[in-house]
């Protein structure tokens, strides 16, 4: 489906708040733990478990519910989802109990995993065929703004006022993203095809749909490895100040937004060739921090560009594997697209997970170089998925002759 332009951006922007509202929530208990953790009279590690959870039910949850979602209408999806977001998070805010809190954040999660997927649907059906990720880049926006202003004035509410009042402001922007969400997206979006067990399995088993999804974990989770602990890197090896600090994740935030931009207009034409420069160029950049972090200047630059090219792939990532299962498994198009989103955030995992035993094991600059390494994968089976592309065009073009 194609709308006119302006009735298009501003579905998009709708699609934005509620992926500013959602990003929002993904990381502000890491900025919340200390108090939660006075507040609940439990140890930061116990409180920590809100973080782990709620990924660990992006992960598992959006496969699972976009499957059993499918032939739910687009658009009552999308409202049902962020109704589901308000009542996650209007239980962490009145959370009596961690376990009570914990529960809450996986609920929480459920909305995130599937309006990842099924917001780049709409956002990709809202334009015409060569805009859409363009269209996803901009709904992932919200995703980046939230990294650069959601979570640190969510973390300043929640040291002047509380962390329950954290909370609440989210609540807040949930609403507004549901109000939004109503007026401006269309009600006429294409109906998402019922997926049946059979048609999990075509996903499941394709090759190259589970290469991309490897690609994805590895190219996005790269750079995790190093962000992870960017803040003790500044500081510890960069030698800036813990003010200083605060305004370079700023300008990292702003730098992620311009990226994520800037890809989705590349990845327009030819994704898969996109990711192999941009992937490229990410594994470069990480590399020579290694060696730059030491200095103010030089590293600062460095970092700068590692934040350009951090959510840079996003889009491309996530409109190529929509493609793939246009072509491979066309009745399970929502699935995969929630798959994806299983693979961005197992790539966190395992980027933070990484990032942790580097900076235990060999120190914290090591994370650059290893972070490169994994990225450096996705460079060799993008090569090779977009060799398996080149001999599918051979394909059809034979077939056509």
């Amino acid at each position: 489906m194609i709308v006119n332009k302006k009735r298009s951006l501003f579905a998009l922007l709708a699609l934005a708040v509620s992926a500013f509202a959602i990003g929002t929530t993904e990381f502000i208990s890491v900025g919340l733990l200390p108090l939660i953790a006075e507040d609940m009279n439990i140890s930061v590690t116990t409180a920590g478990l809100t973080v782990s959870m709620y990924a660990l039910g992006v992960t598992f949850g959006a496969p699972i519910l976009t499957s059993l979602t499918s032939r739910m209408p687009r658009k009552v999806l999308l409202l049902w989802i962020m109704i589901i977001f308000i009542i996650g998070n209007s239980v962490a805010a009145s959370a009596t109990s961690i376990g009570i809190l914990l529960a809450a954040r996986v609920l929480s999660a459920f909305s995130h995993g599937v309006f990842m997927s099924i917001g780049s649907i709409i956002a990709a059906s809202v334009v015409p065929e060569n805009r859409r990720a363009s269209a996803i880049s901009i709904m992932f926006t919200g995703l980046t703004v939230a990294t650069v202003t959601g979570v640190p004035l969510g973390t300043f509410i929640g040291q002047q006022l509380g962390w329950r009042l954290a909370f609440v402001a989210i609540i807040v922007v949930g609403v507004i993203a549901f109000i939004a969400n109503s007026i401006l997206v269309p009600a006429d979006l294409p109906k998402g095809e019922r997926t049946t067990f059979r048609d999990q399995a075509k996903l499941l088993t394709n090759g190259r749909l589970l290469l991309m999804l490897l690609i994805t974990a590895l190219g996005y989770g790269g750079t995790f490895v190093v962000f992870t602990y960017l803040s003790p890197l500044l500081q510890d090896v960069t030698g800036f100040k813990e003010s200083t600090v605060a305004v370079i994740l700023l300008v990292y935030g702003i730098a992620i937004a311009i990226g994520n931009v800037i890809g989705g207009k590349a990845a327009n034409r030819n994704p898969l060739k996109a990711l192999l420069y941009m992937f490229i160029a990410q594994a470069v950049v990480l590399f020579i921090l290694l060696f730059t972090a030491p200095f103010k200047v030089a590293g600062l630059i460095t970092i700068i560009l590692m934040g350009f090219l951090a959510f840079m792939n996003v889009p491309g990532l996530q409109v190529y594997v929509v493609m793939l299962a246009e072509r491979f498994a066309p009745r399970a198009v929502d699935m995969a697209s929630a798959m994806n989103i299983a693979a961005f955030n197992a790539g966190i995992a395992i980027g933070a997970f990484m990032g942790g035993l580097i900076t235990d094991s060999l120190g914290m600059i090591h994370t650059a170089w290893i972070g490169a390494l994994m990225v450096l994968g996705a460079v060799v089976l993008t090569g090779w998925s977009l060799k398996l592309e080149r001999k599918d065009q051979r394909g059809h073009l034979d077939q056509a002759a």
